[in-house]
């Protein structure tokens, strides 16, 4: 999901630089909410468990693509499903095409042990922005704007309330526990905030229903809304309403930057180096380890591999330096 976030604001910038176009994106019916509202933009559901499973599914796919009369295809995912359709275009239609380079051996450098290469790499939306430069569209990436925050229906004000203070997210859990803050340190950091006077919202999927729970009863001014939200539309519409998101490496600091919701990322094993950092924030927003301390950070580039040594790395980073960030940001907010 992280990865079609980025995608948003850079295909909504694209259709304001390009207004005669119009553009279909193809992807996973639940992240339909992601490009509501965008002009020239449809939304083609792939069906991966029914009409579009498997091989011959993917030729149902290019047959239903097809028939939208396409004249560029941009492959901005470069993976198994997305290259079989790619090749039945380019042999069987006069389409142009282009894909993302996902930069696999800088990437490559950037997380083994020996020789590595330890500098910035293309962001995501450059690399997204190249595929449209290829196919003859160009982007100018200063340009780009985030998308506009959106009104809260009546369900989730009911839930969450009408808002009377500072709306803190908090997304504590990501795919790997090598780029999860520790819970114990999690906690301290919504502790304090809590008696701030901020309301704390806490988000993550169903299997963390239980633990957020939790944390919720035992703190005032904190809120789960995990599982409690009528699907992603009203998630988002929640999330861009937000004064801040904290996040880890994950698909809620995206979705929260796509807003232009001030988002403050927590690193691990992965590094923002790598160009997953969320869109249009500052370095600074990044809180890293200490790199001199665990030198050979990153270990890879999703948090599926860790050196040995480097299992707790995040418990490098104090609550009180996450918390002092959020005071500090929220304050200088406030004077603007």
């Amino acid at each position: 999901m992280g990865d079609v976030a980025i995608t948003v604001p850079l295909i909504q910038g694209f259709l304001k630089q390009h207004p005669n176009i119009k553009v279909t994106v193809v992807s996973k019916p639940f992240l339909k909410p992601l490009f509501k509202d965008i002009e020239n933009l449809s939304f083609f559901s792939v069906k991966t468990k029914g009409r579009h499973r498997g091989f011959i599914g993917l030729f149902r796919l290019f047959l239903d693509l097809k028939k939208r009369n396409p004249t560029h295809f941009a492959d901005l995912h470069n993976v198994l499903r997305s290259k079989i359709v790619r090749l039945y275009f380019s042999l069987l239609t006069n389409v142009s095409i282009a894909k993302i380079d996902k930069g696999r051996k800088e990437k490559k450098a950037l997380t083994r042990k020996k020789n590595k290469v330890f500098k910035p790499l293309k962001t995501s939306i450059e690399r997204y922005a190249t595929v449209f430069n290829e196919l003859g569209f160009k982007i100018n990436l200063n340009s780009i704007k985030s998308l506009e925050k959106k009104a809260l229906d009546n369900e989730t004000i009911s839930l969450v309330g009408k808002k009377k203070s500072i709306w803190i997210g908090i997304a504590p859990f990501a795919a790997f526990n090598s780029k999860t803050y520790p819970l114990d340190l999690m906690k301290q950091v919504v502790a304090s905030l809590s008696q701030n006077n901020f309301k704390v919202l806490l988000f993550g999927g169903k299997s963390d229903v239980e633990i957020l729970t939790t944390i919720e009863s035992e703190n005032k001014n904190v809120l789960s809304v995990a599982g409690k939200l009528n699907g992603l539309k009203n998630e988002l519409d929640l999330i861009s309403n937000l004064d801040l998101m904290l996040s880890m490496d994950s698909a809620n600091a995206h979705l929260a930057a796509m807003y232009n919701v001030t988002t403050i990322t927590i690193w691990g094993n992965t590094h923002p180096y790598a160009g997953f950092a969320p869109f249009n924030q500052p370095e600074s927003h990044q809180i890293v380890p200490n790199m001199k301390k665990y030198p050979l950070l990153p270990c890879s580039i999703y948090g599926n591999k860790v050196f040995e040594g480097y299992e707790d790395v995040m418990r490098n980073i104090e609550p009180s330096t996450i918390i002092n960030k959020i005071k500090i940001i929220l304050k200088n907010k406030s004077t603007i």
